[in-house]
């Protein structure tokens, strides 16, 4: 059985792996024997460290999730040289930007879009184009409860969410038959930091933390089980999932 979630040999790229939920998913599939291409804006050291912990091998790459096509077509392409491979790609990178609906920009839209959708998509079809050549890959997708519900004062968040988990089915759809998985993770409530400004409000926070059946925000580390499942041989006949992580809120 533990075969079926070993990763030994396998070359992961996670977007955004610097901290928080990238980070955790990053140590993860490294403790399952993956070596890791984190890829962000900012440097990865304390990643870095960590995958070395687990006798992992470690690579960052600089980039920016809101350029457009031809520089998420550079990460993966790059990604994939470093050991002649790709073998699973993490979308987890993300933004989000609160405000009343009626105070949004289009600049405020666009870079949450971007970021969110554009670069998931791009990114996913240069790692395909790898993975197809090799005859297998995984790719996880970072949804959201968003995915499922509309939240408040986060349209442009909302709207990308949702989108994901669509785009999510999709590319299942066109590349399960060239053995590619593609399916999703959709966080609950994390304490990172995009859920600060919910956890140091008077009244979201208690809100919140009532309707979770487990009776705590989740921590980075819940999330190591699903991502390792979805990159592993363990999920070789799921595709097009979007899985909840999320301590039962759903459920509520």
């Amino acid at each position: 059985m533990q075969a079926l979630f070993d990763l030994s040999g396998r070359v992961a790229l996670v977007s955004g792996a610097n901290t928080g939920l990238g980070q955790a998913i990053a140590v993860a599939l490294a403790r399952a024997g993956a070596d890791i291409v984190a890829a962000g804006r900012s440097a990865a050291d304390e990643t870095a460290a960590q995958v070395a912990a687990a006798g992992r091998d470690f690579l960052f790459l600089q980039a920016d999730f809101a350029e457009g096509a031809s520089s998420m077509r550079q990460l993966a392409d790059a990604a994939h040289a470093w050991r002649g491979r790709l073998d699973i790609l993490v979308n987890n990178a993300g933004t989000i930007h609160r405000a009343d609906s009626l105070a949004v920009s289009e600049d405020d839209w666009d870079r949450v879009v971007d970021t969110n959708l554009k670069a998931p998509f791009f990114l996913s079809q240069a790692a395909a184009r790898h993975m197809a050549r090799q005859g297998s890959g995984k790719i996880v997708n970072i949804a959201s409860m968003l995915s499922f519900q509309g939240g408040l004062r986060v349209p442009a968040y909302a709207a990308s969410k949702s989108a994901v988990a669509g785009l999510t089915r999709a590319l299942a759809n066109e590349w399960a038959q060239a053995g590619i998985n593609v399916n999703a993770i959709a966080p609950g409530y994390f304490e990172t930091n995009n859920t600060a400004p919910l956890r140091d409000d008077p009244q979201r926070a208690p809100a919140i933390l009532a309707r979770i059946p487990a009776a705590r925000w989740g921590q980075p580390g819940d999330l190591a089980g699903a991502a390792v499942f979805l990159a592993s041989r363990a999920s070789e006949y799921v595709h097009g999932i979007v899985l909840p992580v999320d301590g039962g809120w759903l459920a509520r």
